[in-house]
């Protein structure tokens, strides 16, 4: 049977508090509860890291959005106009025209991807800081055996 004096304390938890050696089983709980509040931190920080990750992707995906907006209605308004002016100006068949005119279309569309795409390569999908912070933890635990 247990010892517990009258404030409901057993007589080694209440040696740790007047600054005798701490009993066995507090040592024990001041780990677990300092494992839980660790835990508790890695998954906030796994949580921030995530939440960072879909609003930068959510920027990316806007950024091409509008690029797609605005090259289509780029493409329908001033295609035509600039095929005729180079026809109009050069004398060249219209299908040498068109040819023109959309080879200039896909060069700027390949720049605003290449941009969006170096956009999204500048940071990871991962959250790799509180990965390698859980790899530690789980490797402090099972070396402390």
């Amino acid at each position: 049977m247990v010892d517990v004096n009258r404030s409901g304390v057993t007589p080694e938890a209440d040696n740790s508090r007047l600054g005798g050696e701490p009993s066995l089983a507090s040592l024990v709980s001041g780990i677990v509860s300092e494992v839980q509040e660790l835990s508790r931190q890695q998954l906030a920080l796994l949580k921030a890291e995530v939440a960072n990750d879909v609003r930068q992707t959510r920027e990316v995906a806007v950024s091409w959005a509008a690029a797609i907006a605005l090259g289509v209605v780029g493409v329908l308004m001033l295609c035509l106009m600039l095929v005729y002016l180079l026809n109009y100006a050069t004398g060249w068949p219209l299908f040498a025209c068109f040819g023109v005119v959309g080879l200039v279309m896909a060069a700027v569309a390949a720049g605003l991807f290449y941009a969006g795409k170096k956009k999204l390569d500048s940071f990871s999908l991962l959250p790799t800081e509180s990965i390698h912070a859980l790899k530690e933890n789980v490797q402090c635990l099972t070396n402390a055996k």
